[in-house]
């Protein structure tokens, strides 16, 4: 069975993709405990792996340790499957609903010219 498994993953060209759902899936330990309480992966696509930190500050710090990342990516998945990681921060609250929102608006762009 696994026999039939590994060659249809390689005939359809899954091989990274499966690769990096697993590491995804063990992400607590290929980052660390620490790590992966303040940052979780959100994408990978095109050999980019998009994660989210909780703050900025942890945006910050995940940033500097990217290199660290991808040796250690590399190691789980292989060479070259993960080529960047784009660390982006909190995800701020959006204009579109709230005390400050226009209905019918042009949106922010009537408040920033």
């Amino acid at each position: 069975m696994s026999d039939v498994i590994g060659r249809l993953l390689r005939d359809k060209g899954w091989n990274e993709d499966v690769s990096v759902g697993g590491v995804i899936g063990r992400w607590r330990e290929v980052v660390g405990e620490q790590v992966a309480d303040h940052c979780v992966p959100e994408t990978f696509e095109d050999k980019v792996l998009v994660v989210r930190a909780s703050s900025t500050a942890w945006a910050t710090q995940v940033r500097l340790l990217v290199p660290t990342l991808l040796r250690r990516l590399a190691e789980e998945v292989g060479e070259g499957v993960v080529e960047e990681v784009k660390v982006l921060g909190p995800q701020g609250p959006g204009f579109g609903r709230g005390p400050r929102s226009v209905r019918g608006g042009r949106g922010p762009r009537d408040t920033w010219g």
